[in-house]
C-alpha cells in the first residue's frame, strides 16, 4: 500500500484540530442519470443492506436502478432550488456558522469541513483538506443524533478506510450520537415552540423518524430505543400528555418488516378517528431533505388530509438556527476536553516554538546527510 505524505513537509507547520461534519448525503442533480450514481452507492453500502453480495446485487443492478431512479428523480425535482440540493445547501450553512462559532468557543486553532456520506463533498476528499491543514487531532461527528449502525457505523467505516492510508494519522475522536444531550433537546423545545407561536397547538404531535429493518433493531441496533428517548424528553419538556404525541417511523423500503409504528399508517389512523389538527416533529434529521420536505411535507399531509383530518404542519428541521448551531458547537467543544489545547496545558506559542525547534534538528539532519 503507498501512504499518502506531503512531499513538502514541514515539521514547523502550524497544527491544527480537525472537525469533520457529516452527513447521510444528495446526488449531484435532480435526474435520473445523477440519482441513480447516488442510490447505486448508497444501496452498495453493506451496513444499509445486510444481505448477501449474491442475493442483493442482481436485485439491485437488475431491477431497483432500473426502475426507483427515475420516480426519486422526480421527487428530488419538488424540492429542488436554485442553490440545488436542500441537504447540501443546509449543511453548508451549518459548517459555516459551526467553524464562525468556534473561532469564539475554541481555545486553539481549528479547521471545519463538511462531508457527505454518499455522493459530494466526499468523506475522502474533507478528509485531504484536513490533513493539508495539518489537522493533527480528528473529531467526526455525524449529524445523527441517534445511534444506527447503518448511519453512523457506516461513516466511521469510510473515516477509517481513508485514515489508514495516511502516513501520519491524527488523534482520532468520534461522536456517536446526541440523542439526549440537554443542547440538543432544548434546541428542539426551543423551535416547536417558536413553530406553535405561529401555529398554534395541535390536537396531537408525531414524532417521525427514518425507519430501520426490525431485524436490525433485534440484532442489538439501538436506535429505536434511542428515538423514543429524544421523543420522551421532548414532550416532557412541552408537557405533553400521553394522548397528546405518538413516535413513528418512516421512510421504508422493501417487503421486509421495518419498524412500526409507520408515520402514513398513524395519520391514516388518526385522520380517521377524528384528529383535526397535527404537527410533525422530524428530529432525525438534523437537515431539511428529501424525506422532510417530499415525504413528509408532500406525501404524508395528503394521507391524513384525505382521512379526514383538517390541518396538517411539519415543523421544519434544526436547520441553521442558531439555537441548533450553538447546541453543535458545545457539543464539539466538549469532546474535545483532555486534548493539551483544549485544556490549557499547552499554548499555542509553546506549541510553535517546540515545532520550530523539531524543523531546525530535521534541518541540521539533512545537511549533515547530504
Amino acid at each position: 500500500m503507498k501512504y499518502i505524505g506531503t512531499p513538502d513537509f514541514r515539521h514547523d507547520s502550524p497544527p491544527c484540530t480537525g472537525i469533520l461534519i457529516t452527513n447521510l448525503g444528495t446526488p449531484d442533480a435532480p435526474t435520473v442519470s445523477a440519482v441513480r450514481r447516488y442510490l447505486a452507492e448508497f444501496l452498495s453500502d453493506p451496513r444499509v443492506i445486510e444481505t448477501s453480495k449474491f442475493i442483493w446485487w442482481p436485485i439491485l443492478h437488475g431491477i431497483i436502478l432500473r426502475t426507483r431512479p427515475r420516480r426519486s428523480a422526480e421527487a428530488y425535482a419538488k424540492v429542488w432550488t436554485e442553490q440545488g440540493s436542500p441537504l447540501l445547501e443546509i449543511s453548508r450553512k451549518q459548517v459555516e456558522r459551526i467553524s464562525s462559532q468556534l473561532q469564539d468557543d475554541f481555545p486553539g486553532p481549528v479547521r471545519v469541513e463538511l462531508a457527505m456520506r454518499y455522493g459530494n463533498p466526499s468523506i475522502a476528499s474533507a478528509l485531504e483538506k484536513l490533513r493539508r491543514a495539518n489537522a493533527r487531532r480528528l473529531l467526526v461527528f455525524p449529524l445523527y443524533p441517534q445511534y444506527s449502525a447503518a448511519t453512523t457505523a457506516s461513516t466511521l467505516d469510510t473515516v477509517t478506510q481513508v485514515l489508514r492510508r495516511w502516513r501520519w494519522m491524527p488523534e482520532l475522536r468520534t461522536i456517536n450520537h446526541y440523542h439526549d444531550y440537554p443542547d440538543y433537546i432544548d434546541a428542539l423545545v426551543e423551535s416547536i415552540r417558536r413553530f406553535r407561536g405561529g401555529h398554534g397547538k395541535p390536537d396531537k404531535s408525531l414524532f417521525s423518524f427514518h425507519g430501520l429493518p426490525k431485524k436490525y433493531f433485534l440484532a442489538g441496533d439501538p436506535y429505536f430505543c434511542e428515538c423514543h428517548k429524544t421523543a420522551r424528553l421532548v414532550a416532557e419538556q412541552l408537557e405533553l400528555g400521553e394522548d397528546q404525541w405518538q413516535v413513528s417511523f418512516q421512510s421504508r423500503f422493501g417487503p421486509t418488516e421495518w419498524l412500526k409504528p409507520y408515520t402514513d399508517k398513524v395519520l391514516k389512523e388518526w385522520g380517521e378517528q377524528g384528529v383535526h389538527t397535527v404537527h410533525v416533529i422530524c428530529p432525525g434529521f438534523s437537515a431539511d431533505c428529501l424525506e422532510t420536505l417530499e415525504e413528509v411535507q408532500l406525501q404524508y399531509k395528503a394521507v391524513f388530509l384525505e382521512a379526514g383530518g383538517k390541518e396538517f404542519a411539519y415543523v421544519p428541521a434544526l436547520n441553521s438556527e442558531p439555537y441548533h448551531i450553538q447546541a453543535l458547537s458545545r457539543i464539539i467543544v466538549g469532546h474535545c476536553q483532555g486534548w493539551p489545547e483544549c485544556s490549557g496545558e499547552r499554548d499555542q506559542e509553546t506549541v510553535i516554538n517546540e515545532l520550530k525547534a523539531t524543523q531546525a534538528r530535521a534541518d541540521k539532519l539533512s545537511n549533515d546527510r547530504y
